[in-house]
């Protein structure tokens, strides 16, 4: 198992937090041994939890132009259509993913393609399955395009995620499965679809990042509707 690069700081502070606190309790509370258990029974396993977190594991990805993958690790907790204002000004099938702090943390791009927008949004942190978290939560939105279709996946922060990292900017050529963020300590990941399409997933599935097909036979609709600036005459 591999480590991912957002973590080495984390997993550095909390060794010298797991080191430090057990030189003292052996060294200063050794005549109050289940004072020194019970310490050593909370620090071991957070050191053992910040590692795991941030994991990178080995996985054999799935890889084809006709699926969209699972951008992420986690949960599906939402299938709807829904009216996205942001990008596309339209009606779009939303598929959320919540990541839990048990689930790798890595983002990817579900398509090959182009990063043909990108925006970031400070905001609040309401929990990451509150209805307004996706408007009124820190957040990140890529749209992934290529000469098919758009889609847009949308990184929310939650109450313990605060920190959205994202290693793309606009017009970069993206690559199916190509790691494109990371967010850190819990949060949750939209994907707007376009209308039509056949998802392979349900509410309730359990999906991992790079292999799981979230979506096929993905309907054709490439376009953005624009706002009219024209003046009307009369």
């Amino acid at each position: 198992m591999k480590i991912h690069r957002e973590g080495y700081r984390f997993i550095a502070i909390a060794s010298v937090l797991w080191l430090g606190i057990g030189f003292l309790t052996i060294n200063y509370l050794t005549s109050v041994l289940w004072l020194v258990i019970i310490i050593n029974l909370i620090t071991t396993p957070f050191w053992f939890w910040v590692v795991w977190f941030f994991r990178l594991p080995d996985r054999k990805m799935t890889m084809s132009g006709k699926y969209v993958i699972a951008p992420a690790d986690g949960k599906v907790v939402v299938i709807e259509e829904v009216y996205e204002p942001e990008y596309f000004k339209d009606m779009r099938l939303q598929v959320s993913i919540f990541m839990s702090p048990l689930n790798v943390h890595i983002n990817r791009s579900p398509i090959n393609g182009t990063v043909k927008f990108l925006r970031y949004h400070p905001g609040l942190y309401l929990v990451a399955w509150h209805p307004k978290s996706s408007t009124e939560n820190e957040r990140t939105t890529i749209v992934f395009g290529n000469s098919k279709y758009d889609i847009l996946v949308r990184q929310i922060a939650g109450a313990v995620a605060r920190r959205i990292c994202c290693y793309v900017q606009a017009g970069d050529p993206i690559i199916q499965n190509q790691e494109f963020g990371f967010i850190r300590f819990g949060s949750r990941v939209d994907v707007y679809l376009p209308l039509g399409t056949k998802t392979d997933v349900k509410i309730g599935d359990i999906v991992q990042g790079g292999v799981t097909i979230l979506a096929t036979d993905v309907v054709d609709l490439h376009k953005r509707v624009e706002p009219d600036y024209r003046v009307s005459k009369h």
